[in-house]
Protein backbone atom coordinates (compact mmCIF):
# COMPACT_ATOMS: atom_id res chain seq x y z
CA UNK A 1 0.00 0.00 0.00
CA UNK A 2 1.68 3.09 -0.72
CA UNK A 3 1.34 5.61 2.59
CA UNK A 4 1.28 9.69 2.33
CA UNK A 5 5.08 9.03 3.41
CA UNK A 6 5.64 6.69 0.62
CA UNK A 7 3.94 9.93 -1.77
CA UNK A 8 5.68 12.57 0.20
CA UNK A 9 9.16 11.18 -1.39
CA UNK A 10 7.77 10.68 -4.68
CA UNK A 11 7.14 13.96 -5.06
CA UNK A 12 10.60 14.44 -4.97
CA UNK A 13 11.25 12.81 -8.36
CA UNK A 14 7.85 13.89 -10.39
CA UNK A 15 9.34 15.52 -12.84
CA UNK A 16 11.31 11.95 -13.98
CA UNK A 17 8.55 9.92 -13.41
CA UNK A 18 6.32 12.31 -15.89
CA UNK A 19 9.16 12.23 -18.43
CA UNK A 20 8.30 8.48 -18.79
CA UNK A 21 4.25 9.01 -19.28
CA UNK A 22 4.02 5.64 -20.96
CA UNK A 23 5.69 3.55 -18.81
CA UNK A 24 3.28 2.89 -16.10
CA UNK A 25 1.51 1.23 -18.69
CA UNK A 26 3.98 -0.74 -19.54
CA UNK A 27 4.97 -2.04 -16.30
CA UNK A 28 8.08 -4.08 -15.93
CA UNK A 29 8.74 -6.29 -13.27
CA UNK A 30 12.52 -5.74 -12.48
CA UNK A 31 13.69 -9.14 -10.44
CA UNK A 32 16.24 -7.11 -8.50
CA UNK A 33 16.34 -3.75 -6.72
CA UNK A 34 18.18 -1.37 -9.48
CA UNK A 35 19.61 2.49 -9.30
CA UNK A 36 20.41 3.81 -12.09
CA UNK A 37 21.55 7.48 -12.91
CA UNK A 38 18.78 9.77 -15.18
CA UNK A 39 19.31 13.08 -16.53
CA UNK A 40 16.29 14.00 -13.78
CA UNK A 41 18.33 12.47 -11.18
CA UNK A 42 18.60 8.75 -9.31
CA UNK A 43 15.48 6.48 -10.42
CA UNK A 44 15.02 3.37 -8.61
CA UNK A 45 13.47 0.15 -9.88
CA UNK A 46 12.57 -3.09 -8.66
CA UNK A 47 11.11 -3.84 -5.03
CA UNK A 48 8.04 -2.86 -3.63
CA UNK A 49 8.25 0.83 -5.64
CA UNK A 50 9.25 2.15 -8.37
CA UNK A 51 10.82 5.69 -7.18
CA UNK A 52 12.45 8.54 -8.94
CA UNK A 53 14.77 10.46 -5.96
CA UNK A 54 15.54 13.68 -7.87
CA UNK A 55 18.43 15.73 -8.80
CA UNK A 56 19.80 16.00 -5.04
CA UNK A 57 19.67 12.09 -3.67
CA UNK A 58 22.42 10.41 -2.58
CA UNK A 59 23.23 6.39 -1.95
CA UNK A 60 25.46 4.93 0.00
CA UNK A 61 28.87 3.60 -1.12
CA UNK A 62 27.48 0.46 -1.72
CA UNK A 63 24.14 1.31 -2.47
CA UNK A 64 22.34 0.17 0.67
CA UNK A 65 20.39 3.30 1.39
CA UNK A 66 19.67 6.49 0.21
CA UNK A 67 19.03 9.75 0.79
CA UNK A 68 16.67 12.29 -0.82
CA UNK A 69 14.90 16.05 0.15
CA UNK A 70 11.31 15.45 0.34
CA UNK A 71 9.06 16.36 3.07
CA UNK A 72 7.83 15.05 6.26
CA UNK A 73 4.20 14.26 7.87
CA UNK A 74 3.56 17.95 8.53
CA UNK A 75 5.09 19.06 5.33
CA UNK A 76 8.06 20.34 6.48
CA UNK A 77 11.35 20.51 4.63
CA UNK A 78 13.09 16.96 5.55
CA UNK A 79 15.73 14.53 4.84
CA UNK A 80 14.11 11.13 3.85
CA UNK A 81 15.61 7.84 3.91
CA UNK A 82 15.30 4.75 2.00
CA UNK A 83 16.55 0.90 2.60
CA UNK A 84 16.89 0.25 -1.21
CA UNK A 85 17.00 -3.33 -0.69
CA UNK A 86 13.65 -3.13 1.32
CA UNK A 87 11.54 -0.12 0.02
CA UNK A 88 11.40 1.11 3.68
CA UNK A 89 11.52 4.58 4.51
CA UNK A 90 12.58 5.73 7.94
CA UNK A 91 11.30 8.50 9.67
CA UNK A 92 11.95 12.02 7.56
CA UNK A 93 14.72 14.20 9.54
CA UNK A 94 13.17 17.89 9.32
CA UNK A 95 16.09 20.44 8.28
CA UNK A 96 16.26 23.93 6.82
CA UNK A 97 15.56 24.77 3.14
CA UNK A 98 18.94 24.86 1.05
CA UNK A 99 20.54 22.06 2.79
CA UNK A 100 22.01 18.83 -0.38
CA UNK A 101 22.57 15.51 0.77
CA UNK A 102 26.36 14.85 0.07
CA UNK A 103 27.39 11.33 1.94
CA UNK A 104 24.90 8.78 3.38
CA UNK A 105 26.14 5.67 5.85
CA UNK A 106 25.03 1.96 4.39
CA UNK A 107 22.32 1.85 7.37
CA UNK A 108 21.15 5.52 6.25
CA UNK A 109 21.53 6.60 10.30
CA UNK A 110 24.15 10.03 9.65
CA UNK A 111 24.18 12.02 6.60
CA UNK A 112 26.46 14.59 5.66
CA UNK A 113 25.09 17.66 4.21
CA UNK A 114 26.24 21.12 2.27
CA UNK A 115 24.22 23.98 0.79
CA UNK A 116 26.68 23.65 -2.33
CA UNK A 117 26.57 21.31 -4.91
CA UNK A 118 29.27 18.30 -5.89
CA UNK A 119 31.32 19.65 -8.61
CA UNK A 120 34.18 18.10 -10.04
CA UNK A 121 36.40 21.39 -9.26
CA UNK A 122 34.24 23.60 -6.11
CA UNK A 123 34.28 27.10 -6.35
CA UNK A 124 36.53 29.01 -4.29
CA UNK A 125 34.71 30.40 -0.89
CA UNK A 126 36.63 31.24 2.69
CA UNK A 127 34.12 28.86 4.49
CA UNK A 128 32.38 25.85 4.12
CA UNK A 129 29.42 24.90 6.11
CA UNK A 130 29.22 20.98 6.67
CA UNK A 131 25.80 19.58 8.69
CA UNK A 132 25.89 15.93 10.24
CA UNK A 133 22.20 14.45 10.49
CA UNK A 134 21.20 11.03 12.35
CA UNK A 135 18.50 9.59 14.63
CA UNK A 136 20.05 11.40 17.79
CA UNK A 137 19.72 15.15 16.42
CA UNK A 138 21.90 17.65 14.04
CA UNK A 139 25.44 19.59 14.26
CA UNK A 140 27.01 22.27 11.60
CA UNK A 141 30.71 22.90 11.53
CA UNK A 142 32.12 25.84 10.11
CA UNK A 143 35.15 24.88 8.84
CA UNK A 144 38.04 26.92 7.31
CA UNK A 145 38.61 27.07 3.58
CA UNK A 146 36.81 24.72 0.69
CA UNK A 147 36.25 21.19 2.40
CA UNK A 148 34.33 18.79 0.86
CA UNK A 149 32.19 15.61 2.19
CA UNK A 150 33.57 12.20 1.08
CA UNK A 151 32.71 9.69 3.28
CA UNK A 152 31.71 8.72 7.37
CA UNK A 153 34.47 6.21 9.35
CA UNK A 154 32.90 3.08 9.86
CA UNK A 155 32.01 3.94 13.10
CA UNK A 156 30.50 7.21 11.74
CA UNK A 157 32.49 9.11 14.81
CA UNK A 158 34.40 11.26 11.69
CA UNK A 159 33.67 12.38 8.36
CA UNK A 160 36.36 11.80 5.68
CA UNK A 161 36.77 15.30 3.65
CA UNK A 162 38.34 16.53 0.67
CA UNK A 163 39.97 19.57 1.91
CA UNK A 164 40.62 21.86 -1.41
CA UNK A 165 43.71 24.19 -1.96
CA UNK A 166 43.98 26.77 -2.25
CA UNK A 167 40.85 27.57 -1.23
CA UNK A 168 41.33 31.18 -3.33
CA UNK A 169 41.35 28.85 -6.57
CA UNK A 170 40.81 25.52 -5.58
CA UNK A 171 42.89 22.72 -7.69
CA UNK A 172 44.26 20.34 -5.60
CA UNK A 173 42.88 18.25 -2.19
CA UNK A 174 44.11 16.52 0.78
CA UNK A 175 42.14 14.15 2.33
CA UNK A 176 41.37 15.06 6.14
CA UNK A 177 39.10 13.52 9.25
CA UNK A 178 36.94 15.59 10.73
CA UNK A 179 36.44 14.58 14.02
CA UNK A 180 32.70 14.45 14.74
CA UNK A 181 32.99 15.42 18.17
CA UNK A 182 35.41 17.64 18.34
CA UNK A 183 34.91 19.39 15.06
CA UNK A 184 38.27 19.32 14.24
CA UNK A 185 40.41 18.83 11.12
CA UNK A 186 42.36 15.92 11.43
CA UNK A 187 45.11 14.36 8.97
CA UNK A 188 45.25 10.85 8.15
CA UNK A 189 47.62 8.01 9.19
CA UNK A 190 49.44 6.15 7.35
CA UNK A 191 49.20 2.48 6.26
CA UNK A 192 51.37 1.28 9.16
CA UNK A 193 48.87 3.65 11.48
CA UNK A 194 51.06 6.06 12.32
CA UNK A 195 50.41 9.73 12.05
CA UNK A 196 51.56 11.76 9.34
CA UNK A 197 54.32 14.32 9.69
CA UNK A 198 53.57 18.21 8.96
CA UNK A 199 54.02 18.67 5.62
CA UNK A 200 53.94 15.11 3.98
CA UNK A 201 50.08 14.49 3.84
CA UNK A 202 49.01 13.51 0.62
CA UNK A 203 47.98 16.77 -2.08
CA UNK A 204 45.91 15.07 -5.24
CA UNK A 205 45.53 16.68 -8.21
CA UNK A 206 42.93 15.07 -11.06
CA UNK A 207 40.19 13.13 -11.25
CA UNK A 208 38.06 10.77 -9.29
CA UNK A 209 36.51 8.59 -11.49
CA UNK A 210 34.85 6.09 -9.40
CA UNK A 211 34.87 4.74 -6.02
CA UNK A 212 33.90 1.13 -4.63
CA UNK A 213 33.23 -0.04 -1.03
CA UNK A 214 34.83 -3.42 -0.07
CA UNK A 215 32.00 -6.09 1.28
CA UNK A 216 32.25 -5.60 4.59
CA UNK A 217 32.39 -1.70 4.35
CA UNK A 218 35.96 -1.12 5.64
CA UNK A 219 37.67 0.30 3.15
CA UNK A 220 36.96 2.60 0.32
CA UNK A 221 38.74 2.06 -3.03
CA UNK A 222 38.60 5.35 -5.25
CA UNK A 223 40.03 5.12 -9.05
CA UNK A 224 41.97 8.62 -10.10
CA UNK A 225 43.79 9.32 -13.21
CA UNK A 226 45.01 12.17 -14.71
CA UNK A 227 47.24 13.00 -11.93
CA UNK A 228 50.04 16.02 -12.95
CA UNK A 229 52.99 16.57 -10.20
CA UNK A 230 51.17 14.25 -7.72
CA UNK A 231 53.27 13.10 -4.66
CA UNK A 232 52.56 9.85 -2.53
CA UNK A 233 53.28 10.63 1.27
CA UNK A 234 55.68 7.57 1.26
CA UNK A 235 57.86 10.20 -1.46
CA UNK A 236 57.24 13.10 0.61
CA UNK A 237 58.80 11.17 3.70
CA UNK A 238 61.61 9.81 1.96
CA UNK A 239 62.17 13.16 -0.03
CA UNK A 240 61.93 11.21 -3.94
CA UNK A 241 60.44 13.53 -6.70
CA UNK A 242 57.99 11.69 -8.54
CA UNK A 243 54.26 12.06 -10.27
CA UNK A 244 51.73 9.38 -11.37
CA UNK A 245 49.33 9.23 -13.85
CA UNK A 246 46.90 6.78 -12.05
CA UNK A 247 46.45 5.22 -9.01
CA UNK A 248 44.04 3.65 -6.87
CA UNK A 249 43.51 5.37 -3.47
CA UNK A 250 42.85 2.99 -0.59
CA UNK A 251 40.99 4.29 2.28
CA UNK A 252 40.14 2.59 6.09
CA UNK A 253 37.63 3.23 7.00
CA UNK A 254 37.86 1.67 10.68
CA UNK A 255 41.01 2.55 10.89
CA UNK A 256 41.82 5.84 9.24
CA UNK A 257 44.82 5.02 7.05
CA UNK A 258 45.27 6.13 3.30
CA UNK A 259 47.23 4.35 0.75
CA UNK A 260 47.72 4.65 -3.03
CA UNK A 261 48.39 1.63 -5.10
CA UNK A 262 50.18 2.89 -8.14
CA UNK A 263 48.96 2.17 -11.54
CA UNK A 264 51.31 1.56 -14.33
CA UNK A 265 51.01 3.32 -18.16
CA UNK A 266 49.32 3.54 -20.32
CA UNK A 267 46.42 3.56 -17.22
CA UNK A 268 46.15 7.60 -16.76
CA UNK A 269 45.96 8.30 -20.67
CA UNK A 270 43.16 9.33 -22.27
CA UNK A 271 39.66 10.03 -20.90
CA UNK A 272 39.05 8.74 -17.35
CA UNK A 273 35.78 7.52 -18.62
CA UNK A 274 37.64 4.57 -20.17
CA UNK A 275 38.80 3.15 -16.67
CA UNK A 276 36.76 1.25 -14.33
CA UNK A 277 37.20 -0.07 -10.63
CA UNK A 278 35.63 -3.47 -8.89
CA UNK A 279 36.26 -5.44 -6.01
CA UNK A 280 35.34 -8.95 -5.59
CA UNK A 281 32.35 -10.29 -3.40
CA UNK A 282 34.82 -11.67 -1.35
CA UNK A 283 37.01 -8.92 -0.97
CA UNK A 284 40.09 -10.14 -1.36
CA UNK A 285 40.41 -8.63 -5.30
CA UNK A 286 39.97 -5.50 -7.05
CA UNK A 287 40.17 -5.53 -11.16
CA UNK A 288 41.29 -1.99 -12.77
CA UNK A 289 40.45 -1.80 -16.90
CA UNK A 290 41.69 0.56 -19.06
CA UNK A 291 39.07 -0.19 -22.07
CA UNK A 292 40.59 1.90 -24.61
CA UNK A 293 43.86 -0.05 -23.71
CA UNK A 294 42.77 -3.33 -23.96
CA UNK A 295 44.24 -3.74 -20.68
CA UNK A 296 42.83 -5.40 -17.07
CA UNK A 297 44.93 -5.56 -14.10
CA UNK A 298 43.98 -7.64 -10.85
CA UNK A 299 45.58 -6.65 -7.18
CA UNK A 300 45.48 -8.36 -4.07
CA UNK A 301 43.59 -6.58 -1.21
CA UNK A 302 45.54 -7.76 1.71
CA UNK A 303 49.40 -6.81 -0.45
CA UNK A 304 48.13 -4.20 -1.90
CA UNK A 305 50.28 -4.96 -4.84
CA UNK A 306 49.02 -5.82 -8.58
CA UNK A 307 49.91 -9.49 -9.32
CA UNK A 308 48.09 -10.57 -12.76
CA UNK A 309 47.48 -8.45 -16.38
CA UNK A 310 44.80 -10.21 -18.72
CA UNK A 311 44.39 -8.30 -22.54
CA UNK A 312 40.95 -7.69 -23.53
CA UNK A 313 39.46 -6.57 -26.30
CA UNK A 314 40.36 -2.36 -26.90
CA UNK A 315 37.17 -0.31 -27.66
CA UNK A 316 37.32 3.43 -27.46
CA UNK A 317 34.16 4.12 -25.05
CA UNK A 318 33.42 4.77 -21.39
CA UNK A 319 34.56 0.93 -19.55
CA UNK A 320 31.98 -0.62 -16.53
CA UNK A 321 33.64 -3.31 -14.38
CA UNK A 322 31.30 -5.37 -12.32
CA UNK A 323 32.86 -9.33 -10.17
CA UNK A 324 30.46 -12.11 -10.28
CA UNK A 325 30.03 -14.26 -6.94
CA UNK A 326 31.85 -16.58 -8.60
CA UNK A 327 34.70 -14.55 -9.63
CA UNK A 328 34.11 -14.17 -12.81
CA UNK A 329 34.67 -10.39 -14.06
CA UNK A 330 32.58 -8.66 -16.64
CA UNK A 331 33.72 -6.05 -18.15
CA UNK A 332 31.82 -3.46 -20.04
CA UNK A 333 32.46 -1.28 -23.23
CA UNK A 334 30.95 -0.45 -26.35
CA UNK A 335 28.29 -2.42 -27.17
CA UNK A 336 29.88 -5.94 -25.90
CA UNK A 337 30.11 -7.14 -22.10
CA UNK A 338 33.44 -9.43 -22.29
CA UNK A 339 33.59 -11.99 -19.44
CA UNK A 340 36.86 -12.91 -17.93
CA UNK A 341 37.28 -16.30 -16.10
CA UNK A 342 39.22 -15.93 -12.17
CA UNK A 343 43.05 -15.73 -13.99
CA UNK A 344 42.19 -13.77 -16.92
CA UNK A 345 41.19 -15.90 -19.27
CA UNK A 346 38.59 -14.41 -21.99
CA UNK A 347 35.96 -17.13 -22.27
CA UNK A 348 33.22 -15.10 -23.85
CA UNK A 349 32.00 -11.90 -25.19
CA UNK A 350 27.89 -10.80 -25.11
CA UNK A 351 26.91 -8.20 -27.77
CA UNK A 352 24.13 -5.69 -26.33
CA UNK A 353 21.64 -3.31 -28.28
CA UNK A 354 23.76 -0.20 -26.69
CA UNK A 355 26.92 0.75 -25.49
CA UNK A 356 27.29 -0.58 -22.16
CA UNK A 357 26.34 2.72 -19.12
CA UNK A 358 27.06 0.31 -16.32
CA UNK A 359 26.83 -3.47 -15.07
CA UNK A 360 25.83 -5.24 -11.74
CA UNK A 361 24.97 -8.45 -10.73
CA UNK A 362 22.20 -9.81 -8.77
CA UNK A 363 22.90 -11.24 -5.27
CA UNK A 364 22.06 -15.15 -6.33
CA UNK A 365 24.38 -14.71 -9.84
CA UNK A 366 21.92 -15.74 -11.94
CA UNK A 367 21.60 -12.15 -14.17
CA UNK A 368 24.08 -9.49 -15.34
CA UNK A 369 22.38 -5.72 -15.47
CA UNK A 370 22.84 -3.32 -18.41
CA UNK A 371 22.32 0.01 -18.76
CA UNK A 372 21.68 1.04 -22.06
CA UNK A 373 20.10 3.36 -24.37
CA UNK A 374 16.65 4.53 -22.37
CA UNK A 375 16.33 1.27 -20.79
CA UNK A 376 17.96 -1.00 -18.08
CA UNK A 377 18.59 -4.68 -19.62
CA UNK A 378 19.11 -7.96 -17.22
CA UNK A 379 20.60 -10.84 -19.18
CA UNK A 380 21.69 -14.64 -18.25
CA UNK A 381 25.03 -14.72 -16.43
CA UNK A 382 25.21 -18.08 -17.98
CA UNK A 383 24.48 -17.20 -21.39
CA UNK A 384 24.40 -13.31 -21.97
CA UNK A 385 21.02 -14.19 -23.62
CA UNK A 386 18.21 -10.71 -22.84
CA UNK A 387 15.81 -12.17 -20.19
CA UNK A 388 14.25 -8.95 -19.71
CA UNK A 389 14.70 -4.94 -19.83
CA UNK A 390 13.08 -2.00 -18.59
CA UNK A 391 12.66 1.74 -19.94
CA UNK A 392 14.43 4.22 -17.67
CA UNK A 393 14.32 8.12 -20.02
CA UNK A 394 17.82 9.72 -19.68
CA UNK A 395 19.37 6.95 -17.99
CA UNK A 396 22.96 7.88 -17.76
CA UNK A 397 24.67 5.34 -15.69
CA UNK A 398 23.34 1.93 -14.33
CA UNK A 399 24.46 2.57 -10.19
CA UNK A 400 23.90 -0.12 -8.53
CA UNK A 401 22.43 -3.78 -8.31
CA UNK A 402 20.70 -5.25 -4.80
Amino acid sequence: MTTRRDLLIIAGGAALLSGCRDEPRRAVSVPDVVVAGTREGLVVLGGPHRRGLGREAVTSADGAAAGALGRDDAGRPALVRLDLATGQLGRPLPLAAGWLPRVITADGANCALTRTAAAARPVARARTTIMVLSGTGQREYDLSGVVEPDAFTQDATGLFVLEWLPSTAPDHYRVRRLDLATGSLEPLLTRDKSPVPAGAEEEMRGDGRQEVLSPDRQVLYTLYTHQPGHLHTRDLLAGRSGGVHAFVHVLHLAQGWAYCLDLPDPFGQGPAEGHALAVSADGQRLAIAHAMAGVVLYADTASLAIDATAAVPAVADSASLAFAPDGRLLLGAGRTVTVLKPGGSVPAGWTVPAPVRGLGVSSDASRVYVGGADEVLWLDAGTGGVRGRAPVAGLTELRHVR
